[in-house]
């Protein structure tokens, strides 16, 4: 009974580690998507980054890259292509991926993330992966002016803080004796 028990764990072991060297031995994609906005004249430009990272223990084949959150009524693309493919991405290894689209709308506007399609030597059929979302973008928006100095802070009170300022230091000369009066102490003595 022992005996049966011993080798029904050690099965269950060796079961275990097959299972763990057979995940262990993937390819795992991350995939970051960033955009910035920038000023030009006559509009704003959106530049778009993705960065893909292999995390996992295995080489990526052909990898590709599609990021179809531009459409063409809404965004021109300027530079770039909004999708790309490469041959292998090693394990451990990363690639990066850029382009630029231009606005004709204004308002929020939220996109959807990355989709990066890639397969594996150990699995027959193409994995997916997909990239971090982006926050809303607020483009073309109507930015208000920033106050440098508000002055009605200064009309109100300062008057107030000028009469202040002027008693205090009247209390002070009167508390503390000058220098001079110190010098005829001195002399005095």
């Amino acid at each position: 009974m022992m005996s049966v028990r011993l080798h029904l764990m050690s099965l269950m072991l060796l079961a275990l580690l097959v299972f763990t060297a057979a995940v262990d031995n993937t390819a795992f994609l991350v995939v970051h998507k960033k955009a910035t906005i920038q000023r030009v004249k006559g509009g704003e430009s959106i530049n778009v980054g993705i960065t893909l990272h292999n995390a996992g223990s295995a080489t990526a084949y052909d990898v590709s890259l599609t990021d179809d959150t531009w459409p063409s009524s809404l965004f021109s693309l300027v530079a770039g292509n909004t999708s790309q493919t490469w041959d292998k991405l090693e394990a451990g290894g990363s690639l990066s991926h850029s382009f630029i689209v231009e606005s004709r709308i204004k308002g929020p506007f939220s996109g959807s993330p990355a989709v990066v399609k890639y397969r594996v030597a150990s699995k027959s059929t193409l994995q997916e992966a997909f990239s971090t979302p982006l926050p809303v973008l607020d483009i073309l928006s109507d930015k208000p002016a920033e106050k440098k100095y508000d002055w009605k802070l200064a009309v109100k009170y300062g008057p107030l803080v000028i009469v202040l300022t002027i008693v205090g230091l009247f209390i002070y000369l009167l508390i503390t004796p000058s220098k001079s009066a110190k010098r005829l102490n001195k002399k005095r003595r």
